[in-house]
């Protein structure tokens, strides 16, 4: 079995050493080349063409952020940003994630061992998925094409060749023994080159066995789910963003948990990889709450100071008094779903939005500033005891477990607290979910983006059991990973599966 090829890019001699000895324990990853800031990075990725690249956000000359661009331009594929823990990294570590990059991990303290292998453990789980979501991507994308050219050569006659007219008028025997050979179907139109190194990594599907995973995976919902016709793949974003978008599709917006028995290519990336490494559970709030504190600065709760800074500054109608609630939970892929989400909604909308985004602390509160600038809601970072009002996003802070809870005077409120994580994560999205269950004098709509993993499909399932009919989830064309939702559909509890960019339309159809 080849290895994927990678390519290291970090300014520091040093770090590219330690990311280059993580990733070559495990056998599955080579190291192709190295790189010392973007712009020899673009370089190279042209000149190398690797599976995957790991880059450092801040570089001199070209950093991460400027160089990623040039190499989905010039080459498509997941790119891992690697962020220090300092507020601009973190900025343009969410710029990158908006840009296309796959994900991101923070960059391990040298000075501890202990953080070092928690990073590994992270970015290997981060790139066997990234190089399981192209693959899927380019089987889904082979099935689709044998499918349609069947179905067009069902629909078209053949031409025969010359003489085989007056061939069938000719008796049987003749017909037998001086039969023209017949013409084969016409082959599935190309499919776009795989990387050269995907040769021997998975065994390619039959047309057969494409078909009937499409089939199984649509009649998991038969009869629940609201699906669109059938959307052109490349037309995911707004106009304004329509690069970034063909981009991604490279690098492959599909599924990154897939049941083992659905492809070959999905077998080695479950229980044990090749090298025998087992894949741990997702990754950001374990690596955040293992850090040591002196790689990392310590976590306070964040509280509700006197004056919430930018509260004052969007127009819309801002009221605690309200009988509609949306949450939403995302993982990999969330920034940029979550961009394209927030963008579409007014600010005038009457219901409060509660996001768990799967992140490390420091992180969620440069995420909801970021998209407090992109959307025309309000968009914050949530503080304990807050009070719930319309027209605002609250993103659950990274480190902490958060649920709605019912305050004085019918107002409802943020309660955060440093528990356990749970699938993983901390904040989870089945904790937020959990809490609604009691508010059942809300109207609750239930949302599950782009994520690895399960967490939100649990609760989501015991909401809709309990009379909640208002579920959306992203469909796998547009998913970075097609996990959380999945697991949702799997247990049947969509009642719309759209594309990103139609959920918002249909969410404020559905809300107002």
């Amino acid at each position: 079995m080849c290895a994927y090829q990678v390519l290291v890019v970090d300014d520091s001699a040093f770090m590219r050493k330690i990311i280059t000895d993580l990733i070559v324990r495990d056998e599955s990853f080579n190291i192709v080349g190295t790189a010392a800031n973007g712009k020899e990075a673009v370089e190279k990725v042209k000149e190398l063409q690797p599976d995957l690249v790991t880059m450092d956000v801040e570089m001199p000359e070209m950093n991460g952020l400027e160089a990623l661009p040039l190499i989905m331009a010039a080459h498509p594929l997941p790119v891992i940003m690697l962020s220090g823990i300092n507020e601009q990294g973190m900025k343009e570590t969410i710029m990158a994630l908006e840009a296309g990059a796959f994900d991101f991990i923070r960059k391990p303290s040298i000075a501890h061992a202990q953080d070092i292998e928690q990073v590994s453990k992270a970015l290997l789980e981060q790139m066997h998925t990234a190089m399981q979501a192209v693959r899927s991507r380019l089987e889904r994308k082979e099935a689709n094409e044998r499918k349609a050219a069947l179905e067009q050569a069902e629909k078209t006659p053949q031409e025969k060749p010359p003489g085989q007219a007056v061939t069938e008028k000719r008796t049987g025997s003749q017909a037998s023994t001086d039969k023209p050979p017949v013409v084969p179907l016409a082959p599935s139109p190309a499919v776009s080159a795989q990387p050269k190194r995907d040769v021997g990594k998975s065994a390619p599907a039959t047309a057969k066995q494409e078909t009937k995973r499409q089939q199984s995976g649509t009649s998991v919902t038969a009869g629940r789910i609201e699906q669109p016709a059938p959307q052109p793949s490349k037309s995911v974003q707004a106009p304004t963003v329509q690069k970034k978008e063909d981009l991604s599709k490279g690098m492959g917006r599909t599924p990154g948990q897939l049941n083992s028995s659905n492809t070959a290519a999905g077998k080695s990336l479950h229980g044990k990889d090749k090298a025998g490494l087992v894949k741990p559970e997702p990754r950001k709030t374990v690596i955040s709450s293992a850090t040591p504190a002196a790689a990392t600065p310590p976590v306070t709760a964040p509280t509700v100071p006197a004056t919430s800074k930018g509260f004052s500054l969007k127009k819309g109608v801002h009221t605690s008094s309200f009988r509609k609630l949306v949450a939403v939970g995302c993982s990999t892929g969330g920034p940029r779903a979550l961009k394209t989400l927030l963008e579409r909604i007014p600010g005038d909308f009457p219901a409060p939005i509660v996001i768990v985004q799967h992140m490390p602390p420091n992180f969620t509160r440069s995420l909801a500033q970021r998209l407090n600038t992109l959307s025309p809601l309000r968009v914050v970072e949530a503080e304990q005891g807050m009070t719930l009002e319309t027209g605002t996003a609250y993103i659950a802070p990274g480190g902490y477990q958060l649920r709605i809870v019912p305050g004085a005077g019918g107002k409802y409120t943020v309660s955060l607290k440093m528990e356990e994580a749970r699938n993983g994560h901390r904040p989870s999205v089945d904790t937020m979910f959990e809490s609604l269950l009691s508010l059942t004098s809300l109207e609750r709509h239930l949302v599950l983006l782009t994520g690895m993993g399960s967490d939100g499909a649990k609760m989501m399932k015991k909401l809709y059991d309990a009379g909640v009919q208002s579920t959306f989830a992203e469909n796998e064309e547009t998913c970075v990973v097609y996990g959380m939702p999945r697991s949702a559909v799997e247990l049947k509890c969509v009642r719309h599966l759209l594309p990103m960019q139609e959920i918002a339309p249909k969410l404020v159809q559905v809300v107002k």
